[in-house]
């Protein structure tokens, strides 16, 4: 299913209304669907290196968008909420979670991990609806929304503009592992800048 999802998304990518379908698939996966919208991105930018800026823009503000009705999704619809949940196996992750996120280090804790999930390859989805379910501030949760997003996305369309194809092998092969050591070293730097301006409160 993912492989036939993914050739289509490349397809996609080639159509004459490529911007739109991007814009569709960049929202709906930040709320469900399973293919994240770079594999559009890489090869639309690469064709279209005039249009780098406007690709990352589509991407971002929709991205971010299906972000904000998955968000709804877990407020307002918790059974299917769940089955999503559920389908990416973070279903008991989430109850430990609800029940932890009382105090003001679970709260920046989440905020790490939900800049990790807009940022690196873990799936957006399942912490844009647990952030609903949870309750999570909306207004905290789209900043940090359009930051990691926009950040992904520009340092994809970016690379793609500057490298192209050379650039997708790289991302084939170590993208996973490059998004996710930078992604880190983000929060820890956000964290470390969080306890020296604590202390010297």
């Amino acid at each position: 299913m993912f492989t036939t999802l993914y050739k289509k998304c490349l397809i996609l990518a080639a159509h004459k209304s490529s911007k739109y379908y991007l814009a569709v698939i960049s929202f709906i996966e930040s709320s469900f669907f399973p293919i994240p919208p770079d594999v559009m991105v890489i090869p639309m930018v690469i064709s279209k290196k005039n249009d780098f800026v406007k690709i990352f823009l589509i991407t971002t503000i929709f991205s971010v968008l299906g972000g904000i009705f998955g968000y709804f999704i877990g407020t307002y619809f918790f059974d299917i909420g769940m089955q999503i949940m559920n389908f990416y196996n973070y279903e008991d992750k989430l109850i430990s979670l609800k029940n932890n996120l009382a105090n003001s280090n679970s709260f920046y804790a989440w905020l790490g991990i939900l800049f990790l999930a807009g940022f690196t390859p873990l799936p957006y989805k399942v912490f844009t609806i647990a952030s609903g379910i949870i309750g999570f501030n909306i207004l905290v949760f789209i900043l940090i929304s359009l930051i990691s997003r926009g950040l992904r996305f520009f340092i994809i369309a970016y690379l793609s503009y500057k490298f192209g194809s050379l650039f997708t092998l790289l991302i084939k092969k170590y993208g996973t592992k490059w998004f996710t050591i930078i992604g880190i070293i983000i929060v820890i730097i956000g964290l470390l800048i969080y306890l020296i301006s604590k202390s010297n409160v």
